[in-house]
């Protein structure tokens, strides 16, 4: 029996056989972009790449699937071991901090980019590359009670004084239901290629559609 029994018994096999073979590239291995990439993983993706220089320190541990023994290690690398590990899907980690001289050679590949990073000058390099690449990219991103799924034609980069993200208050409930909406509206693309855009908020456990 398939791994992805479940998944592919709701979803159809036209549909697995196409997240199976479709380039995705996550950009930032943290809250959003660890829990993310498992999910895609778990849902039959088999082209993944993550991209975070980052590594994992104790206070990730409520929020990021790692475990304690994990401290001090590459996020991207023990992500892409653990995923392997759990189901045999080979994840293309890369330790490397994004910039404007290597973004090309970092997301050439992708036929979608999901934007996950914690700092504006990040997000504005992946915007404008998929840009110019016309290559389609989600942004996701959260901030205590609220969080936002965006695709790149109606996104706006917020601005770089709420980037000390490591400090404000957050909440795993709103980790994971962004993550869900994410990923969901990553499959409903890819199937239908239609970009859906949504909000979030925790208090009033609220999902809505965004039109712009």
């Amino acid at each position: 029996m398939s791994i992805f029994f479940h998944e592919q018994l709701y979803r159809t096999n036209a549909v697995m056989a196409k997240l199976k073979n479709y380039r995705v590239t996550i950009c930032g291995a943290g809250a959003l972009g660890a829990n993310i990439t498992e999910n895609l993983a778990r849902s039959g993706f088999d082209k993944l790449t993550v991209i975070d220089c980052d590594r994992i320190e104790e206070r990730n541990l409520s929020t990021q699937p790692y475990y304690r023994s994990d401290v001090g290690a590459f996020k991207a690398k023990i992500l892409a071991n653990n995923l392997y590990r759990a189901i045999g899907t080979k994840v293309d980690a890369k330790t490397k901090e994004l910039t404007p001289a290597n973004i090309t050679q970092l997301l050439q590949d992708s036929q979608l980019i999901v934007d996950v990073f914690d700092n504006s000058v990040a997000r504005q390099a992946v915007k404008d590359y998929a840009d110019q690449k016309s290559i389609p990219c989600l942004h996701v991103g959260l901030a205590a009670d609220y969080a936002e799924v965006i695709w790149n034609d109606v996104y706006h980069v917020p601005s770089e004084v709420n980037d000390d993200v490591c400090d404000y208050p957050l909440a795993r409930n709103l980790v994971m239901l962004t993550v869900a909406v994410a990923c969901e509206a990553i499959i409903s693309f890819i199937a239908t290629a239609e970009q859906r855009n949504f909000t979030i908020t925790l208090k009033d456990l609220t999902v809505q559609s965004l039109f712009l």
